[in-house]
């Protein structure tokens, strides 16, 4: 019997409509570490926060370090042998690329489906049992690599149904373009769709003769996908500088008032001495910096690195942070170090200038 494409895709949507239709929402992003705080009007508070003299000045001379150090590195490019040298040991892994994202989304969507969250941490299940079966289905598949393909579409489909009834899981939002960039690249090496591929494409096999899949799916839709695997870079980078971008503007700048209670509750003024207030605007801004570079890709690989960090102070800094929540992201920037930039963006344009006025000159990223 022949599924019908319509058919397929429309499996997802009523699987994540059943499950998200039971589903209650708990806290968001920032109430992960802690349990709420009162109301905090967000006009008064960054009307407070950016007319201190204090905190104008450390943020006016942060965003003019930022700006000087971005002009003289294209100015002067220091370690280009360097940067040379690290760009190419990163593309010696770009076949491990499709093993890379398995993991980025497996490992945090089978954590979901032991806590019993859909995604996020943010949604919690009045009927936890089907959360959890659809988490740890879906997630041992991607990590195993079977089906890939497949799994990556029901799990966006479900996450894209899920979105429809809860704005939440926004909060997750890095699931689409990673899950967008496994369909695109397929399972990739190790998995056990390319060990069942080699079986299936030996015609001494005894598998090769019965397996129902390669030949009639999987050849047919890796011909037709091909030739979009090269925009799995642009893919990653803007779905990740706006998810980026969202969680500093909401979690941080539209959120004070839990934003100030993590501060308070982790004592992060006495790590470094700024008003509360600060911690909170600094870290905004610094998210929706960074989100910004990614979305137009200016500094690819920096802006990576960056992010890894933001993540790992996040993990070590606040012990009782849900680790699971934010491997995705870990995982998407890690991609990102491997393939750079890609098409449209400003690493692109820029790397296309210079080499048009001196040839073997490196990309910004």
């Amino acid at each position: 019997m022949r599924i019908r494409p319509t058919a397929a895709l429309a499996l997802p949507v009523l699987a994540a409509t059943l499950l998200v239709g039971a589903t209650g929402v708990a806290s968001a992003h920032v109430r992960y570490v802690t349990p709420g705080s009162d109301p905090v009007a967000v006009a008064a508070f960054l009307a407070r926060a950016l007319t201190d003299p204090l905190n104008l000045a450390l943020l006016a001379g942060g965003a003019t370090s930022v700006a000087v150090g971005g002009a003289v590195y294209l100015r002067v490019r220091p370690f280009q042998a360097d940067v040379r040298a690290f760009r190419e040991a990163m593309t010696d892994y770009r076949d491990l690329l499709g093993w890379l994202l398995r993991l980025s989304v497996g490992l945090p969507l089978v954590g979901a489906g032991f806590s019993g969250y859909f995604f996020s941490p943010a949604v919690q299940p009045a009927l936890p049992g089907f959360v959890r079966l659809f988490g740890i289905a879906t997630g041992f598949l991607l990590l195993f690599g079977l089906a890939t393909r497949f799994v990556a579409t029901y799990a966006l489909g479900a996450y894209l149904a899920g979105l429809a009834f809860e704005p939440t899981l926004l909060l997750a939002f890095e699931y689409v373009p990673a899950l967008v960039a496994i369909l695109l690249v397929g399972g990739g090496r190790p998995s056990a769709d390319d060990v069942l591929a080699r079986l299936a494409s030996d015609d001494r096999t005894v598998y090769s003769r019965i397996d129902p899949v390669y030949r009639r799916l999987a050849i047919p839709v890796g011909r037709r996908l091909r030739g979009y695997d090269h925009y799995v870079p642009t893919v990653v980078r803007v779905g990740m500088g706006l998810a980026f971008a969202y969680l500093g503007v909401t979690q941080k700048l539209m959120n004070p008032g839990d934003a100030l209670a993590v501060v308070e509750k982790y004592g992060l003024t006495s790590v470094l001495p700024v008003p509360p207030e600060l911690w909170v605007v600094g870290a905004g801004l610094s998210e929706l910096l960074v989100g910004l570079l990614l979305v137009v890709g200016a500094f690819t690989r920096a802006s990576a690195f960056v992010a890894i960090g933001l993540f790992t102070l996040t993990l070590f800094g606040l012990p009782d942070d849900p680790v699971l929540a934010h491997v995705s992201l870990f995982g998407l920037a890690s991609a990102l170090l491997i393939t750079g930039a890609g098409p449209y963006s400003v690493d692109r344009w820029l790397a296309t200038s210079r080499s048009s006025s001196s040839p073997g000159a490196s990309a910004a990223d």
